[in-house]
């Protein structure tokens, strides 16, 4: 089944140098852009993190500090990456938790303003974990038949997870093949901020989903405790969920002038 698609949609895959979405960086990305008339396009670039990559980490993507000592960096990709990704939604395996909220904090870093307003993210291991509960590798093998090769490869990983999105949608006729409506299936919980520390509560308002103000609106918080605020901006939290927490900061004072 060809996925029917009203805009692009960018299938994409980070190898990184650890899965901490504030302080890790990315070594590898690859895209898969897929068109509404059928077209392709694909794209992998190594990366120069600016940072060591931890020899845990080389044992499962197999890209060590040498091998990317004289690629560009991410500040350096960032317009690259941003133009074939901007008109287009965005689906990978895990890429809600993971993907996204790094890739947010790369391009902020690199002084691209990022968000996804205007567009819906399919997270096909939600669709995997929801119907069957298993691995990227097990998900290939289940829905294509086919053992994944190279592992932990960006473009391996990228191919294999636009495949199974369309092998789900042959096997699951519940499954509607469209984008919106699989976004919505796929999101596990509705976020403000890509990391998960801000959410929206049955009333659609912002509250806090970590820490002493659990459960709390953040608007609340902010005007009770001004140096709350202050706090997060000064701690270790990813770029895009201070960038959040200032636009509802401003959007409070805003209503009251």
């Amino acid at each position: 089944m060809e996925l029917k698609l009203n805009r692009p949609i960018c299938f994409f895959d980070l190898e990184t140098t650890g899965i901490d979405v504030a302080r890790d960086r990315i070594v590898e990305i690859s895209i898969f852009k897929v068109f509404p008339n059928g077209n392709k396009e694909s794209k992998t670039w190594l990366v120069n993190p600016t940072i060591p990559i931890p020899a845990q980490t080389t044992a499962v993507h197999g890209i060590t500090d040498e091998k990317v000592a004289n690629e560009p960096t991410f500040k350096e990709l960032a317009s690259h990456v941003f133009n074939m990704i901007k008109d287009s939604d965005l689906a990978g395996f895990n890429s809600d938790r993971f993907d996204i909220p790094l890739l947010a904090e790369e391009m902020l870093r690199a002084g691209v303003d990022f968000d996804m307003k205007n567009s819906v993210s399919v997270d096909v291991q939600t669709i995997f974990h929801k119907k069957e509960e298993r691995t990227l590798s097990a998900a290939y093998k289940f829905y294509c038949n086919q053992s994944l090769e190279n592992a932990h490869s960006a473009e391996a990983d990228t191919m294999a997870t636009y495949e199974i999105l369309k092998a789900q949608l042959d096997r699951y006729d519940d499954l509607e093949n469209d984008m919106k409506t699989l976004s919505e299936f796929t999101t596990r919980k509705k976020s403000v901020d890509f990391a998960g520390f801000i959410a929206l509560n049955k009333e659609e308002k912002e509250i806090f989903s970590f820490g002493k103000h659990k459960g709390v609106l953040v608007e609340e918080v902010l005007e009770k405790e001004p140096g709350y605020y202050s706090w997060l901006q000064n701690a270790d939290f990813p770029l895009y969920t201070k960038k959040v927490l200032t636009a509802i900061k401003l959007r409070k004072l805003n209503t009251k002038l």
